[in-house]
């Protein structure tokens, strides 16, 4: 793990908290590090709260690998962000995403995937700006969206490349909730551990029902359309 990944456990939950002291770019390193703390809370059987610094959740890929000059970093990178995005979709207990801040771009991407996202007030700005910095989007945060979004919001969110604050993010589908800054994490952590008390089976089984198809369609094609995604690039 990385010093920007921290884990804490709080009785039945593992509290995931990502400070870069930046803007919680996720570069390989990074998402291989919460990746390593996915397995601790599995390993205990734990729900998961992942939180961001004060001000920002993720603002998406480290830009740097994007640019680099390097195809094969940047497909690395992009693939291992869906695959996270999937594993916290399928993950072994509840997920709740604490978004402190700024979620943009693949940070966006986390937001849909998890079970709940509880958001926090202001002007911070989350969504998609991949359209608007001259980027194609992964088919994979595409598909996250329509399964999350809105059916209103879906084509700004994604091909305008529209960005939400906080309380309209609510009515497009990035959040669920919002809450003054100084209550997110209690709030959160709450909440995650009331999802964490039901009972696993049913509330796993029903979110494969609910969600199961949308992920395995989106696994399927994944290493294909990024390939082709950073190829054309």
């Amino acid at each position: 793990m990385s010093e920007a990944v921290t884990v804490e456990v709080d009785d039945t939950i593992a509290v995931i908290r990502l400070d870069d002291g930046k803007a919680n770019a996720l570069s390989p390193s990074m998402i291989n590090a919460i990746g390593q703390a996915l397995d601790q809370a599995a390993d205990k059987d734990l729900g998961v709260l992942l939180i961001g610094r004060e001000g920002c959740f993720s603002a998406g890929f480290d830009l740097k690998v994007m640019s680099g000059g390097d195809p094969a970093k940047a497909r690395e990178m992009i693939e291992g962000g869906g695959r996270l995005a999937l594993r916290l979709g399928r993950f072994a207990a509840p997920v709740v995403i604490a978004c402190s801040g700024h979620a943009l771009a693949m940070g966006a991407v986390l937001l849909l995937a998890a079970d709940l996202r509880i958001g926090s007030e202001g002007t911070t700005k989350i969504g998609f700006n991949e359209v608007a910095i001259g980027m194609t989007t992964p088919l994979f945060l595409i598909e996250h969206a329509r399964e999350r979004l809105s059916k209103r919001h879906f084509l700004r969110a994604t091909v305008h490349a529209n960005l939400y604050q906080p309380a309209t993010a609510v009515d497009a589908g990035f959040l669920d909730q919002v809450v003054s800054g100084d209550v997110l994490e209690n709030t959160a952590r709450e909440q995650t551990k009331q999802l964490t008390a039901l009972p696993r089976p049913a509330f796993l089984g029903t979110r494969k029902r609910a969600r199961g198809h949308v992920l395995d369609e989106i696994e399927a094609g994944i290493s294909a359309d990024v390939a082709a995604l950073v190829g054309a690039g």
